[in-house]
């Protein structure tokens, strides 16, 4: 399935963002997102002069290293283009974010260490993407954890295995809203709908 047939126009402008998860042979897991701005002419910068049709006026890459409770351990930034010489001096600051946690507002927490004008807008919006892709690349990792978790509480007795915590996903889109039968089907005991 495709998009609809546009009318006639002209690319102005592309961005290019690109996201991998990998797990680590240190039990670590590392993101990593690039984000790539060209236009379809030349263009005329402050700092740079004339910026050829396809040169970028952004490329940077940020890497993430998380463990499976999501706590940020390293944060590495790498910044080849940038529209004004000063640019790169903002991405130092994206290592504040060491030692938070990515989860459910986590970026308010990024907006209190990183404000504004510390910071790289493009870098910041990357944390978007990089958070979707942690998830996505630790999901089989983190159901492994919980289920051996609800193991242990079963056989200590401190807990049954028919209990398990509300997956953090739940209620995050369209098709895991409570009073789905996707839910119904994965987490029964997390399903509002009718019956």
């Amino acid at each position: 399935m495709s998009l609809s047939k546009p009318t006639d126009r002209q690319r102005i402008h592309t961005r290019q963002i690109h996201c991998e998860g990998f797990q680590r042979h240190d039990g670590l897991w590392d993101i990593e997102a690039s984000l790539v701005d060209t236009k379809s002419f030349t263009y005329s910068n402050h700092d740079r002069g004339d910026i050829p049709a396809g040169e970028p006026i952004h490329d940077m890459k940020i890497r993430i290293t998380l463990d499976l409770e999501m706590q940020i351990h390293h944060v590495e930034t790498c910044v080849s283009y940038t529209p004004f010489r000063i640019c790169p001096n903002a991405a130092a600051s994206m290592k504040r974010i060491e030692g938070l946690r990515v989860g459910s507002g986590w970026m308010r927490e990024v907006r209190k260490l990183i404000p504004f004008t510390d910071s790289c807008t493009h870098l910041i919006e990357l944390l978007g993407p990089i958070s979707t892709t942690a998830y996505q690349t630790m999901h089989r990792a983190l159901e492994e954890k919980a289920e051996r978790l609800a193991q242990r509480q079963n056989q200590t007795g401190t807990g049954a295995s028919t209990i398990r915590s509300i997956p953090p996903i739940l209620n995050q889109c369209h098709s895991l809203g409570s009073d789905t039968l996707v839910v119904k089907a994965i987490w029964p005991e997390f399903y509002t709908g009718k019956e």
